[in-house]
C-alpha cells in the first residue's frame, strides 16, 4: 500500500507553528528552480492572442506547435495540460476503471497512488530494489503482474530517489506489454526531470502504441507557477486522452508563457547546468555534515540522515523547520521514512541549509567551508 498523500502545508502555516515571518521560510520541498525565467515579466506586460477577456484556444495550437517542435513530434501525438497533475488525471480517468488495478513501484512520486485511490482502483504496489542497487526497478516482478493491471505509472527520474531508470529495463516492460495486445496496460513514463538527466523513451512511441511520456515546465524550465504540462504519445492514445480532457484549463496566459519557454530551450539548459554544478557542491556539504546524499541525476537530493532512523530524520527536520527551512519528509509507511528529500536552489539559500545542518550537528564553520565551493 502506498503512504497517504497529503499537500505540503503553506509558508502562513509553518511560519504560525514555529513562529516566524513567512517570508523567511525556504522551501526544500517542492523541487522547483530557485527563479523564473526573466522573459516572463515582459510577456506578462504585453497583449495576449486570444485576449485575456476571451476564453483560451481549446486547442492550445500554440502551445502544443511549440512542445511538437521541441520534441520533433507532429502535433496531432501531443497532449497538453493544467500542469503534468491534470495529464496524469486524464491517464487515470482514460485508462483506469473503478474495479481495476494500477502498478506502481514504491517509493515515488505520491500523486500516483492518489489518482488511482480517486478512480476506485486497486493499487499493486511492487518495491523497487534497495539503495545498493540504485533503488531500480524489479523488472521480473513488474512484468509478472502486466496482465493484471490496466496501468503502469513509472517516473525517469524517479522522484524521490533521483535515479534514472535502467533503458533496457524499461524497454523489456515495453515489450512485455506489448505482447498482451490490446489487453495490455498503458505504460506512463513521467520525465518530469528529463532536462536534467537528458535520457528519454520519448522517441519509442512509434514502436509501443500505448507508451505515454509526460513533461512538465515546473522544473528546469523554472514556470511552476504557470501550471503547463505536455505528453506525447501515438494518436490512439493522445485520441483516448482528449476524450476526457476539459476544454480551458489551460490559461492563456500560462499557454503564451509555456511556448515562449520551449522555444528558449537554452535558457532551461543554462538553468539545469548551475542547478548540477550546486547540487554537487551540496552534496558535499551534506557529507560534511554527516549525512549521506544518495547520486542523483535531478534538482534535488535524497538524503539518509544519521543512522537513518525515523528518530533522526523526524529530530532533523524539526530543527530545520524551527530554523525557516522546509525538507520534505516521509510518513510512516514509505520506505524512506529515516530520509529527508532536498530541493537544490542557489548558493545563498543552500547556504543557509547548511549552516542550519552544521548547527545542528555541533559543526559551526561546514556551510561557510562548502560556501567556497567544492574541495
Amino acid at each position: 500500500m502506498s503512504e497517504v498523500y497529503t499537500w505540503e502545508p503553506s509558508n502562513a502555516a509553518i511560519a504560525a507553528r514555529y513562529g516566524l515571518d513567512p517570508a523567511d521560510i525556504l522551501r526544500f520541498d517542492t523541487n522547483t528552480s530557485p527563479q523564473a525565467p526573466s522573459f516572463a515579466a515582459g510577456i506578462l506586460g504585453g497583449s495576449f492572442d486570444p485576449p485575456l477577456n476571451e476564453y483560451p484556444d481549446s486547442a492550445y495550437g500554440g502551445l502544443a506547435a511549440a512542445a511538437a517542435a521541441y520534441l520533433a513530434a507532429p502535433s496531432e501525438e501531443i497532449i497538453v495540460g493544467a500542469g503534468a497533475d491534470e495529464l496524469l488525471d486524464l491517464a487515470a480517468k482514460a485508462f483506469l476503471t473503478s474495479g481495476g488495478a494500477a502498478l506502481l513501484p514504491v517509493p515515488t512520486y505520491g500523486m500516483y497512488g492518489v489518482l488511482t485511490s480517486q478512480r476506485g482502483a486497486r493499487l499493486t504496489a511492487v518495491p523497487r530494489r534497495g539503495p545498493e542497487e540504485g533503488f531500480a526497478l524489479d523488472r521480473e516482478a513488474i512484468i509478472a503482474r502486466l496482465p493484471d493491471v490496466q496501468l503502469v505509472w513509472l517516473c525517469d527520474p524517479n522522484n524521490p530517489t533521483g535515479r534514472s531508470e535502467d533503458p533496457a529495463t524499461l524497454e523489456a516492460i515495453l515489450d512485455a506489454a506489448a505482447r498482451l495486445g490490446s489487453q495490455g496496460p498503458l505504460i506512463l513514463v513521467d520525465e518530469a526531470y528529463h532536462e536534467f538527466a537528458g535520457t528519454s523513451v520519448a522517441g519509442w512511441r512509434d514502436r509501443y502504441e500505448r507508451l505515454l511520456v509526460l513533461r512538465t515546465l515546473s522544473k528546469a524550465f523554472g514556470l511552476a507557477g504557470v501550471r503547463v504540462g505536455y505528453g506525447v504519445a501515438a494518436r490512439p492514445t493522445i485520441a483516448r486522452l482528449e476524450r476526457v480532457r476539459p476544454p480551458g484549463s489551460v490559461s492563456t496566459i500560462s499557454a503564451t508563457l509555456g511556448a515562449a519557454a520551449l522555444a528558449r530551450p537554452e535558457l532551461a539548459l543554462a538553468n539545469v547546468a548551475r542547478l548540477v554544478e550546486e547540487r554537487e557542491r551540496l552534496a558535499a556539504g551534506l557529507a560534511a555534515c554527516g549525512w549521506q546524499p544518495y547520486p542523483s541525476v535531478t534538482n534535488f537530493l535524497l538524503v539518509r540522515v544519521g543512522d537513518g532512523s525515523v528518530a533522526a530524520a523526524e529530530a532533523a527536520a524539526d530543527g530545520l523547520l524551527r530554523a525557516g527551512i522546509v525538507p520534505r519528509t516521509f510518513g510512516p509507511a514509505n520506505p524512506l521514512r529515516g530520509h529527508l528529500r532536498l530541493t537544490v536552489r542557489d548558493p545563498a539559500s543552500d547556504d543557509r541549509l547548511l549552516a542550519a545542518l552544521a548547527a545542528l550537528a555541533g559543526l559551526p564553520t561546514v556551510a561557510g567551508r562548502a560556501g567556497q565551493g567544492r574541495p
